[in-house]
């Protein structure tokens, strides 16, 4: 047994040597050093010589700064769904993993048996049958893998970056649900305000009309411009309507997100123009900090396991010692089943050599050849399409804010045109056809302000994540 013992620590020191392993290497990153388009300087940091923390470092409490945003956040990373199942498959991983880390220890079980039985005279070589009883009890190994080519340790390696590859993924989830609930959380503010502009035009446009039935009514006005004006208040109308059922969605939309009863409180009453803050990125920001996305880390992590894969593969070719060793006591008696004489100990160490498998093994290793290129494809095309999520992002970052600077000069023109057109309407220099295009040109690019709020808003999100921040709050 001692000797069993030590041949089982000796295969502990040797499976922590994998040398059939594929050595990994940190693929070349498959995109441009530099993103196309060129990143903003936040002279006021520069300036004052300090640096500001990279964007995976920047907490979302830090990010999101909406107080009823935030809150809402926290309750989806309690409560929803989704996110759970990704935290129940890293639990899933890890006991996976736990159990391939188990099988490089030897399995040490103790039992005992009573054997009752009757032999035959040609059996025992006697006159005639006898029957024989004893009991036995013992403790002892079976079946022990000595992991001298690391197969086991490369199994439990690979079971390792598996569990590490799960754990990613949930923080990419994660990830995901934070933009996810900022998003629908904006997009109800924005419909919400919508529907308010909505409303304020119908109530304008009701009193308008009134006063225009009135004045038909004196003959001051013909039939074209009151059927005109009745026009409007119909289109009015059914814009509230249709911005009603819209922000009833958004709210259901959000409560799945949240996956929990959302209190009115929480909700927008107003569409802000600041829920969050993305200081400028540096100039010359290089793409390598796509490596700290949760999904690239998951790609690369799964890459890893495919490496130990095909250690496994590769020592499955090779020799297979096995140990199984029991020291115990046998007796006739149960009282004398200890007693001293009644030792027995047994030490069965086996060699197992592939010969032929019918080509099994080779198909094994091509396959896990396959799945490690499969692997890395996946892992570049992670980075391709961080790194085009990126440039997406910042190349709208200045034409979305253009936009919005365009839309609120628009604004204002078109508002300034309507008041004028009001007051040469009504003093008889223009007609209600000149007024009622006026209108809608204030009321279309007010909507559209909104729109390109909400666009620039989301775009600043989009961007955040596409960065990888938002999975960590280190700076709150």
């Amino acid at each position: 047994m001692r000797d069993a013992l030590c041949l089982a620590a000796a295969s502990l020191a040797l499976a922590a040597c994998t040398p059939l392993e594929t050595r990994y290497h940190s693929p070349p990153l498959p995109v441009e050093d530099r993103w196309p388009i060129a990143a903003t300087t936040d002279t006021a940091t520069a300036s004052a010589g300090t640096t500001a923390p990279a964007t995976a470092d920047i907490g979302w409490r830090d990010f999101f700064v909406d107080p009823n945003l935030a809150s809402l956040i926290e309750l989806a990373l309690r409560n929803n769904r989704d996110l759970r199942v990704a935290m129940l498959n890293v639990e899933k991983a890890r006991a996976t993993y736990q159990v391939q880390r188990a099988a490089r220890l030897p399995s040490v079980a103790a039992g005992g048996s009573l054997t009752d039985e009757k032999e035959p005279p040609f059996v025992l070589g006697t006159p005639t049958a006898e029957q024989l009883k004893y009991y036995t009890a013992d403790v002892g190994i079976s079946n022990f893998e000595i992991d001298l080519f690391g197969r086991v340790a490369s199994l439990s390696h690979a079971a390792f970056e598996q569990y590490l590859a799960e754990t990613e993924a949930r923080r990419s989830a994660e990830l995901s649900l934070i933009a996810e609930v900022a998003s629908a959380y904006l997009t109800l503010a924005a419909d919400r305000e919508r529907e308010r502009l909505a409303l304020a035009t119908l109530k304008t446009q009701e009193l308008s009309y009134d006063l225009t039935v009135k004045r038909h009514e004196l003959g001051a006005v013909s039939a074209l411009d009151l059927s005109q004006a009745l026009t409007t208040v119909q289109s009015a109308r059914s814009d509230a309507a249709a911005y009603a059922g819209a922000i009833a969605a958004d709210e259901h939309a959000l409560t799945l997100l949240v996956g929990a009863r959302i209190g009115p409180g929480l909700l927008p009453d107003h569409f802000t123009p600041e829920v969050s803050g993305l200081k400028p990125l540096p100039a010359g920001l290089p793409s390598t900090v796509l490596l700290r996305r949760p999904d690239v880390l998951d790609a690369e992590h799964v890459l890893r396991a495919a490496d130990a894969s095909i250690g496994a593969a590769r020592a499955a070719f090779l020799p297979q010692v096995t140990l199984t060793g029991q020291v115990g006591s046998i007796s006739a008696d149960l009282s004398g089943l200890f007693k001293s004489g009644t030792g027995v100990w047994s030490f069965v160490p086996q060699v197992t050599i592939p010969i032929f498998q019918g080509g099994a093994l080779r198909a094994g290793l091509h396959s896990a050849e396959a799945d490690r290129e499969i692997a890395l494809a996946r892992y570049e095309q992670a980075i391709q399409t961080g790194f085009r999520e990126v440039s997406d992002a910042l190349s709208f970052t200045a034409t979305l804010a253009d936009e919005r600077t365009a839309d609120e000069t628009l604004v204002s023109a078109t508002h300034e045109a309507f008041t004028l057109s009001e007051a040469r309407y009504k003093s008889g220099k223009d007609s209600y056809l000149v007024l009622l295009d006026s209108q809608r040109s204030d009321y279309a690019a007010q909507q559209s302000l909104i729109s390109a709020r909400l666009a620039e808003q989301n775009n600043r999100i989009t961007l955040y994540k596409a960065l990888g921040g938002g999975w960590r709050e280190a700076t709150r």
